[in-house]
């Protein structure tokens, strides 16, 4: 078991921490907003740090899930960064999703300090997180990787081990240009059910054990039917992702004409007042327009 240090207390940082410990790991948590470090230590005990430095206090690890890349920056560099109070020897492991640069930038100021850094952004939204069923896309020393891997397993399905430092990030991009185009393939077909006076369960009932089957389909064209968008992973959210990736696209050259019209339709639901929908509102847009 390992004396370890969590950042971030968001919908997947809370249940995640709790995961590590209920595995029986002695766990610190920081949350920018204090009561809700309050009230993870009131529910799972473990210990609440008043600062990011604070928390990383004599840790062997430190993990992050917070919110971009100004967000990540803040938790760990600066006099009240986790940097600051991590001892030479530790690891960072970043669950955030963010841009690869920033990862390697952060990537270079750990080993300045001696500090080792992963990246590991995760797939699986808030269920995943809450079932410890996420998958983790990694990225940094094959050594480094080895230490956070039998702690990362305390909440994955599957933990793998991609490349060097921002090759989890580049995954995880990977990861939200196919969704983005599922999605909205996934509303369309059910936006012409319903013009075609079709039963939208009944159809995907058949069409999910063949070759259109997937994750997105099995597990959200129930709430997609109901008119249900307040649960799942936020629009804002997704485009924030899809900015990352439409950005990196422009510097390594990758055709990605799909992603950027997915990332306009997403556009649409904000102004509609969907930020903070589940990324399958894709679908209430259609409706909204036809």
């Amino acid at each position: 078991m390992a004396k370890l240090a969590f950042l971030g207390l968001g919908v997947m940082g809370y249940p995640m921490a709790g995961h590590l410990q209920k595995a029986g790991h002695e766990v610190t948590v920081y949350n920018r907003t204090t009561a809700k470090a309050e009230k993870w230590v009131s529910e799972h005990s473990g210990a609440l740090g008043q600062t990011p430095a604070e928390a990383a206090k004599g840790a062997d690890m430190v993990m992050a899930c917070v919110g971009n890349d100004d967000d990540l920056r803040s938790v760990v560099l600066g006099e009240d960064g986790a940097l600051a109070g991590m001892e030479k020897g530790c690891l960072f492991v970043d669950h955030t999703t963010v841009s690869a640069a920033v990862t390697r930038e952060l990537y270079a100021a750990a080993a300045e300090a001696g500090v080792g850094f992963v990246d590991a952004p995760v797939s699986g939204g808030q269920a995943g997180a809450e079932n410890g069923q996420l998958s983790i896309m990694c990225g940094g020393d094959q050594d480094q990787y080895d230490r956070a891997e039998p702690v990362m397993n305390t909440y994955a399905k599957l933990c793998r081990r991609i490349g060097e430092s921002g090759a989890g990030q580049m995954t995880k991009m990977c990861n939200q240009i196919a969704i983005a185009g599922l999605v909205q393939g996934l509303s369309e077909a059910l936006h012409f059910a319903q013009k075609a006076g079709l039963d939208g369960e009944a159809v995907v009932e058949v069409i999910s054990q063949g070759a259109a089957g997937s994750w997105q389909m099995s597990n959200r064209y129930k709430t997609m039917l109901d008119d249900h968008w307040t649960h799942g992973f936020a629009v804002d959210w997704m485009r924030k992702d899809l900015g990352i990736c439409l950005d990196t696209a422009d510097e390594n050259g990758a055709s990605l004409p799909v992603t950027a019209l997915v990332d306009q339709f997403y556009k649409d639901v904000q102004k509609m007042g969907g930020g903070r929908w589940d990324t399958s509102s894709l679908f209430k847009r259609l409706q909204e327009i036809g």
